[in-house]
């Protein structure tokens, strides 16, 4: 699906999905400059696409408006909230689409789901922030593991740790190597 066609059925941002992706990562929204941009993870202080490089995910340093080539390295992306943008402090519970989010990705059927940030997984998953650690979780959505990572967002850079994404990152050479 084009960018120019989602926008027109309302979503900011298009989703970069297949069928059989190692990972597939979902944040809350798109962002301010992500919406304006058309790119996933646009913000200057955005660290998602320098992390992704720097854990070995991806050989090069990806621009944000290459997200759409994220799909060679059995890589997608995602939001729970596809029709709106901003921070997360302005979420209200009806811009999310859990239900259409559970859909995507269980036709998609990624190895793993990762989750950038705490606020995407609460809603995905329906889970109290309390109970929320950072890593693998025991429960599964759609056949995929899950991760919750530190969101890369400049405005989260208080709770920032790579370890996270370093571990989701091991746990990616032994899937991508069978």
């Amino acid at each position: 699906m084009t960018a120019d066609l989602d926008r027109v059925n309302g979503d900011i941002l298009p989703d970069v999905l297949e069928p059989g992706l190692h990972v597939v990562f979902c944040g809350t929204q798109a962002g301010a400059a992500s919406a304006r941009l058309g790119a996933y993870y646009a913000g200057p202080g955005n660290k998602f696409w320098p992390v992704l490089h720097e854990i070995g995910l991806v050989p090069e340093r990806l621009r944000p408006e290459e997200f759409r080539t994220i799909l060679r390295y059995g890589i997608g992306l995602t939001d729970v909230a596809k029709r709106s943008s901003g921070p997360d402090s302005a979420l209200r519970g009806d811009h999310f689409d859990v239900a259409g989010f559970v859909e995507r990705i269980a036709a998609n059927r990624p190895r793993i789901l990762a989750f950038n940030g705490k606020r995407a997984a609460q809603a995905a998953l329906g889970i109290r922030e309390g109970r929320l650690a950072y890593g693998p979780q025991a429960h599964r959505l759609a056949d995929a593991d899950i991760y919750i990572l530190p969101s890369t967002s400049g405005a989260a850079a208080g709770f920032w740790s790579i370890e996270p994404w370093k571990q989701l990152a091991m746990a990616m050479t032994g899937i991508q190597s069978r």
